[in-house]
């Protein structure tokens, strides 16, 4: 049994989930772009200053626009991991398990039990990586081979530790993206300086226009640092709600598996 539930979570990598994150990906990206032809066609030069650097010469190649590219990459994979949770919450009433106060687990029931499981991952195979299906396969397979309530509450124990470790690893990139986002926005205003003083060194100084012209620059070059910083306010707080339900959901997998599984097993 434990060979086959391997086998079962191997087959169950569906590139369907891939390709359903890729298209996410895909749709706010292209809603990043959208955004900015929106801006760029109905707003003042101001507003356009602020969020686009609209008067850069690259333009549209500007660091503002590449801040919104990756600020809707971040939002994207935030989305993704808002989905996954919901959907490893919807397996807790999937009723994997009995939840009858009578209910006593043994071989026969066992058996049942890992069958409807393996059936609902070939149906689907994406739920295959999540928490519940994998938590259960395991603790019944532990307990099949050594008939111990014991070792199956250990080995339940273990896999909720790395699954949490699991769940912190998914957000690697989203952590990478908030710290991206304020570093491009300082490199930008960086730049910004860089060009202002340039340009101050270019024209004559006794120039009555050249306060006004210099400090209209280092304006737009500041703009760049103060859009950065409150694109990764939003994403933060977002990832930390996002992050703190999706292990609620796996306290709550725990939960269950220990209420309906391990306190119904028997040994005898």
């Amino acid at each position: 049994m434990a060979e086959t539930a391997q086998t079962s979570l191997t087959q169950a990598r569906a590139p369907g989930v891939s390709l359903k994150n890729l298209g996410i990906v895909l749709i706010y990206l292209a809603a990043a772009i959208g955004f900015i032809a929106a801006i760029d066609a109905t707003q003042t030069e101001d507003v356009k200053a602020l969020l686009l650097d609209r008067e850069r010469s690259t333009w549209p190649f500007t660091v503002q626009n590449v801040m919104w590219v990756i600020f809707a990459f971040g939002a994207a994979e935030l989305t993704i991991r808002f989905l996954d949770a919901r959907a490893e919450r919807a397996e807790l009433t999937a009723g994997h398990l009995p939840e009858d106060e009578r209910t006593i687990l043994q071989g026969p029931e066992l058996r049942l039990t890992y069958a409807r499981i393996r059936d609902a991952v070939t149906e689907e195979p994406a739920r295959a990586q999540r928490f519940l299906p994998r938590l259960i396969q395991r603790v019944v397979a532990q307990f099949q081979t050594t008939r111990s309530v014991e070792q199956s509450a250990a080995i339940m124990n273990s896999s909720l530790e790395l699954y949490l470790h699991e769940v912190d690893i998914r957000y690697n990139m989203i952590r990478y993206v908030v710290w991206a986002i304020p570093a491009l926005g300082f490199i930008g205003t960086v730049i910004g300086i860089s060009l202002a003083l340039n340009f101050a060194s270019t024209v004559d100084l006794q120039d009555p226009s050249l306060l006004v012209e210099l400090t209209k620059r280092l304006g737009v070059a500041f703009n760049t640092t103060l859009l950065a910083l409150m694109m990764s306010l939003v994403l933060v707080f977002f990832q930390h709600k996002i992050q703190a339900f999706e292990e609620r959901v796996l306290n709550e997998s725990g939960q269950y598996c220990l209420d309906n599984l391990i306190n119904r097993l028997y040994e005898g």
